[in-house]
């Protein structure tokens, strides 16, 4: 059966590529750019449930956070399956114990993790680079570039992770996902069935052993696969094979297929695109950057693959202000290439304001919009939490004070200097909120928990969210409700004064319908 050949979004070529590697086991966490990709995954799973033939059934799951969805990847990996895990680049932040201690542990069969990343912060809470994370966890990373080459990327990711036996990283953004090309698929003759299941011999060396065994067995594998990959390309510029080899672009990810349309136009610059940077490929990275004056790192988010050369006097990006920080266009290549022969410039130095873009607020037909305004007006400090209650931190409302990570709210009102408010989603209570709640009562903390009880992740396409009032009431002696779309104003400010004035932990499930999802 001969490969075949198909016209495709770079989404489906992550899926197709998914399917022809025979992962049996997906679970993800929804938000931008991850949930398009699941939904991908769900959406076959409805054609098996209604008697379509697809070829295929993976168990795919939603999972509550980040750190059981990658826990319970381990899991499917050790017993034989393959595993895929689904996130977004804050994501990694928090399954960042099991995949750092994963590596040196072993695991059995291929596991894959696609880190979305949000170049421009369409819809995030900040703006991160998940490539940093090969080298916190010593793992692979691709970053590929296309739609061929992400198939490619994650079919081979799969290999290598069994080679090496721990996770690989496929660093993924919006733009891959829409972008379009042709990808030639595997045939199924192709496709690697070999069932590879958890070594217990590791656990005949020490701690200290396996971190050695990996360094000598696992690492030179990897390293080997960075200087010898197909997915790190070289173009030469016209000229610079015998000529003076004056401008060279180094990029990765996305970035790359701009810096190829560039090109067409600047044909005497030369161009190494990076498909793995998690190791860097030095040696193939040094003897570019030494056969060309000046070198541009054209990457986003950060200056990853820049910040291992700038020890060089002829590598410029981000650091020496050539491009921005964030998301990379074709009009920021340009600047950078015109003003290449400067060793500094200062340019992108404006910070974004919301006046300059607008800000996304609370919907108008939020049913706690009436919350917000009393929380507005009560002189206490007021911790949000990333979902919704993020969004009326800003002017107008300027209802909550704080919003440093999902699940953080009632945490951090536990550091208040006086009795706060902890404002937290539903959701972000199964997340890793529930924790902050359990160390609050352990450690008996003065808070009051307000969870907005609207049974839907409201901001990543309502996923249905556990309901952990029966849980909530088990461990908190003070627990009341509140329905927000029968009745607002002074009753639920009388019941929210009346817990301020408790000592304690107090929680009131507000409970309303969020109208995107009635």
């Amino acid at each position: 059966m001969t490969p075949t050949t198909t016209s495709t979004t770079g989404l489906e070529a992550l899926y197709l590529a998914a399917v022809d590697s025979n992962v049996s086991f997906v679970t993800a966490v929804a938000g931008y750019p991850i949930t398009a990709v699941m939904d991908r995954f769900l959406e076959n799973n409805m054609d098996v449930d209604a008697g379509v033939n697809t070829n295929t059934t993976i168990d795919a799951k939603w999972m509550t956070n980040e750190k059981v969805a990658l826990e319970s990847a381990l899991g499917a990996s050790v017993s034989g399956r393959r595993a895929l895990v689904l996130t977004k680049h804050v994501g990694m932040n928090v399954l960042s114990d099991p995949l750092v201690t994963s590596a040196t542990h072993t695991i059995g069969a291929g596991l894959v993790i696609f880190a979305g990343d949000d170049p421009g912060v369409a819809a995030s809470q900040n703006e991160q680079d998940s490539r940093w994370y090969g080298e916190i966890a010593e793992v692979a990373v691709y970053d590929p570039s296309t739609p061929q080459d992400a198939y490619s990327v994650v079919v081979k990711a799969f290999e290598l992770s069994e080679q090496v036996s721990a996770p690989v990283i496929v660093r993924i953004t919006h733009r891959l996902e829409i972008s379009e090309g042709a990808i030639e698929r595997i045939s199924r003759s192709q496709r690697d069935t070999h069932k590879v299941v958890f070594d217990r011999s590791i656990w005949s060396i020490t701690m200290r052993g396996k971190h050695e065994k990996f360094h000598i067995e696992s690492y030179p594998k990897l390293v080997e696969e960075a200087e010898h990959t197909p997915f790190n390309r070289l173009t030469m510029g016209l000229g610079s094979e015998g000529g003076d080899g004056n401008v060279g672009i180094i990029s990765s990810g996305y970035p790359s297929a701009l810096v190829a349309n560039v090109l067409d136009t600047h044909t005497n610059v030369s161009h190494l695109e990076l498909g793995m940077v998690n190791p860097i490929p030095f040696n193939t990275v040094r003897e570019f950057v030494k056969s060309h004056k000046r070198v541009l790192i054209v990457e986003e988010t950060e200056a990853f693959i820049e910040s291992h050369l700038c020890v060089l006097d002829n590598v410029f990006g981000k650091k020496t202000g050539h491009l921005p920080y964030g998301q990379v266009n074709v009009e920021h290549i340009e600047y950078a290439l015109d003003r290449i022969n400067n060793d500094t410039v200062v340019k992108y130095t404006d910070i974004q304001t919301i006046a300059g873009r607008g800000v996304r607020s609370i919907c108008d037909d939020c049913p706690y919009v009436p919350l917000y305004h009393i929380l507005h007006d009560l002189d206490v400090m007021v911790a949000g939490d990333l979902g919704c209650s993020v969004r009326s931190a800003p002017a107008p409302l300027e209802a909550v004070d704080t919003g440093f990570a999902l699940g953080s709210s009632i945490a951090v009102a536990c550091g208040f200097e006086k009795k706060g408010i902890a404002v937290i989603g539903d959701f972000g209570l199964a997340h890793s909120g529930i924790v902050g709640l359990i160390n609050a009562v352990h450690c008996g903390f003065d808070v009051v928990v307000i969870v907005l009880a609207n049974k839907v992740a409201a901001m990543t396409g309502g996923q249905d969210v556990p309901d952990l009032t029966d849980i909530v009431r088990a461990g908190v002696a003070d627990v009341s409700s509140f329905d927000i779309d029968e009745g607002v104003g002074g009753t639920l400010l009388e019941l929210i004064s009346e817990k301020l004035s408790k000592l304690g932990v107090s929680v009131i499930f507000v409970k309303g319908k969020c109208r995107k999802y009635l």
